[in-house]
């Protein structure tokens, strides 16, 4: 439930989303987007100092979160070619993945040892801070805008929306990748929420073991995300994300056909797992920045976000009742043939093939 309500407010709102970001300032929108997450950690943690913290609640203050994260994640991606030059957005792309690896490195091990040492609320009051901290930061940075606001007020929302659908459809490429992006995110997004089952079910692991294989996971996203950054001017950025899939697939297979004392070698495969991750994402991201007018890509981004946030919920209710069928790790090795077929239909795809050709 959690990770649907985390998931659907994007899927369902982002559309829209995209006409305003693509309409106002993205500058305040990012901030405005950090306050109301702010906001919300701030309510959680007053009303934890007085009461337990009812399910609902938490429910309630996670949609609001993502509501926020629904306008802020396509304004970023969408001011980010108005800084950073064309040919550097590969490379801006691998060293943000890069950062973003840190923090998943560093947040489980300093909330668990602040968890052992604070009371719940001043942890979150710690995350209202960051948000602050995160607006003013923004405040500071000139953002370039693009003066389509009072003739954007004139027009139809609707229409607006469609035409960011348009812009998408009218690049084959770019349409054909993100169906093909859709359907590697349904077959592997599941897979992260599946990462403490095999560990401690078929592993036999406790949480220090999960932590151990999401700590890894992020140390190999680090490393794929620095190695996007230095060579991020590589042209064949289709075979780049071909690559990505098919290192994702082998190590899903290999995690499925271990045996229960194989933990070590897992650990491993996660590494090869965050290790490609940039390598997808990054690139992606990147094609889209310099193959769609800025003016668009709120939309744009808005739109794919939407798409690949109904395929996370659907493919995470898909595999779990899989999972628990035939085991997790046997899923696992499901998974990885299913994304080894992704690999192989990616080059296939007349269309994607001549992103390359620019």
């Amino acid at each position: 439930m959690a990770s649907l309500v985390g998931f659907l407010p994007y899927a369902v709102f982002g559309p829209a989303i995209g006409v305003l970001v693509d309409r106002y300032d993205r500058k305040m929108i990012m901030i405005g987007a950090d306050l109301i997450i702010a906001v919300a950690g701030a309510v959680l943690a007053l009303i934890a100092m007085y009461m337990e913290l009812p399910v609902w609640m938490v429910m309630a203050v996670l949609f609001i979160r993502s509501i926020g994260t629904a306008f802020h994640s396509p304004a970023l991606s969408a001011a980010t070619p108005l800084l950073v030059p064309e040919e550097q957005l590969t490379k801006c792309a691998g060293y943000s993945q890069s950062l973003q690896s840190i923090s998943y490195i560093l947040s489980p091990a300093a909330a668990a040892f602040l968890y052992s040492v604070w009371e719940l609320n001043a942890i979150i009051a710690i995350d209202v801070l960051g948000a602050v901290i995160a607006c003013i930061t923004v405040a500071f940075v000139r953002i370039p805008k693009l003066n389509v606001e009072q003739q954007s007020l004139k027009r139809n929302f609707m229409e607006e929306m469609r035409e960011g659908l348009f812009v998408l459809k009218e690049n084959k490429g770019l349409f054909a990748l993100l169906l093909v992006g859709t359907l590697y995110m349904f077959v592997y997004m599941p897979i992260n929420a599946l990462y403490p089952l095999i560990t401690m079910e078929y592993f036999a692991g406790t949480p220090m073991h999960v932590s151990i294989t999401e700590i890894a996971y992020a140390s190999g996203m680090l490393a794929g995300g620095l190695l996007l950054g230095l060579f991020g001017s590589f042209k064949k950025r289709t075979t780049l994300i071909t690559a990505s899939i098919f290192l994702m697939g082998i190590s899903l297979i290999i995690s499925g056909v271990l045996p229960s004392n194989g933990f070590v070698v897992f650990v491993v495969c996660c590494v090869i797992m965050g290790l490609s991750v940039p390598f997808y994402s990054g690139v992606q991201t990147a094609l889209f920045q310099e193959n769609i007018k800025p003016e668009y890509l709120g939309r744009v981004f808005s739109l794919t976000g939407s798409i690949i946030s109904l395929a996370m919920p659907v493919g995470l209710i898909f595999s779990g009742a899989f999972a628990d069928k035939i085991g997790v790790h046997r899923w696992f090795l499901l998974s990885g043939i299913l994304i080894i077929g992704v690999a192989i239909l990616c080059p296939l795809v007349p269309s994607v093939r001549r992103l390359d050709q620019k």
